[in-house]
């Protein structure tokens, strides 16, 4: 366990999943990415989950690359893709209060467990990840959150807990205007933040590699050589609205055409429903939870990657695909669209499965519109390794800040202490 004021500054991040465990989400990413890239001036920790039968409450040293991470599961956790009767966070919150800490900084990536840590010392940033707006809104993905059902007590739990935070980042522009106005005296303190990809993992492949790749995964899937791959990866669940990309690829018509959608969920039964309803077996795999090396290499391969979501904040998964070559298409939801050029994607301003379809039909049919150039040029600004150490570096200047105010405070009571002899 860390403590905060040792000779280098410490992070403590909370969050309800283990890094060394298959887990497809934009939230575990950026976690990822700030394990990885933390520099070694940084001592890191994080309170996270366990498997069943793990051993909870202990403090152990883990190596997520070459950072040490000082790590505590507080909860055991099957499937963090599924929800539970009752919800993970509200699990992990209560686990939370057993374990007091400090640290320099704490990182959040929910509001919930910040419920505890309301008295603790040190610095606290909150990550939004989503349009907030948006997500409270039922009609637009019913049953995505709980809060839905309870949207005015939401945000009067925010009013209550936001101000004990020192910085608020958000990966969504809309997010970052929503709570400038919810909290004008909290206006400096709220900033908008890139989410990152990770350009050592996802990267494009040269020359004709990826149709080597691609015809050696259309044979392993007993397809064509000639099949064209469309990629979905996130979890099955509402606000991803796997359901509606379903509708869509019975709507595009080209059997050539196959859907690769990694990830798992809640929705797993009604899309798996939804294939045979709508006879789509032939076109579409589920490939389940896949590790981050797998996906890296579904997205060099694939032709499109597709977003069906009802509202976004800046996924990780587009990025990832821009990064990895691959052009992006996707619904009018999150940054994602504020990003894209008429070379690397498309933007559905209708969500219709209709016009979903639609636009999958034209990057396929002007494929030689879109470069690997353009994707890459697109998501040039949102690299890991400068984001994250941009993010480090100020980290740093606040904790130097601090060090040098108190030792001079120090000096200006013991030269007043003197003064008094």
């Amino acid at each position: 366990m860390m403590n905060a004021g040792q000779s280098r500054p410490s992070l403590m991040i909370f969050y309800q999943f283990d890094p060394w465990r298959s887990s497809i989400g934009g939230i575990q990413t950026v976690i990822r990415n700030f394990l990885k890239y933390a520099p070694a001036s940084f001592e890191v920790g994080m309170v996270g989950t366990g498997a069943p039968g793990d051993l909870l409450g202990q403090w152990q040293t883990r190596f997520y690359g070459t950072t040490p991470v000082q790590y505590c599961p507080i909860i055991a956790l099957e499937n963090d893709d599924v929800r539970g009767r009752i919800p993970t966070t509200l699990k992990y919150t209560a686990a939370l209060r057993r374990y007091p800490m400090a640290a320099d900084f704490f990182h959040f990536h929910r509001l919930e467990p910040s419920l505890v840590t309301r008295r603790w010392q040190g610095e606290k940033t909150w990550f939004v990840h989503n349009d907030v707006e948006k997500q409270l809104n039922p009609r637009l993905s019913p049953n995505a959150i709980l809060w839905q059902m309870l949207p005015q007590a939401y945000l009067w739990l925010e009013r209550w807990l936001v101000p004990q935070f020192d910085y608020l980042y958000s990966c969504n522009l809309s997010a970052a205007q929503f709570y400038r106005r919810r909290f004008p005296a909290l206006a400096p303190r709220i900033h908008q933040i890139y989410n990152s990809v990770d350009t050592e993992i996802f990267y494009p492949l040269e020359g004709t590699q990826a149709d080597q790749q691609r015809q050696a995964l259309a044979q392993s899937l007993g397809l064509s050589s000639q099949t064209q791959f469309l990629l979905f990866a996130g979890r099955l669940h509402p606000q991803k609205d796997p359901l509606r990309l379903l509708q869509a690829m019975a709507r595009l018509h080209r059997p050539q055409t196959h859907l690769l959608m990694a990830g798992e969920g809640e929705l797993l039964a009604q899309v798996s429903d939804q294939i045979q309803i709508l006879g789509l077996e032939a076109q579409v795999t589920l490939l389940g939870r896949v590790s981050q090396d797998r996906l890296a290499q579904l997205q060099r391969v694939s032709q499109i990657f597709v977003l069906s979501s009802a509202y976004e904040g800046l996924p990780i998964a587009a990025l990832e695909a821009l990064a990895s070559g691959t052009p992006v298409v996707t619904t009018d939801a999150g940054d994602t669209p504020r990003l894209l050029t008429a070379a690397c994607g498309r933007v559905c301003l209708d969500r219709s499965p209709e016009a979903i379809a639609q636009a999958l039909q034209d990057v396929l049919d002007h494929s030689t519109t879109f470069s690997v150039a353009a994707c890459l040029e697109a998501v040039q600004p949102y690299t890991a390794r400068s984001v994250v150490a941009q993010v480090y570096q100020q980290m740093w200047d606040r904790w130097i800040s601090r060090r040098t105010l108190g030792a001079r405070e120090g000096s200006l009571k013991k030269g007043d202490q003197g003064a008094g002899r």
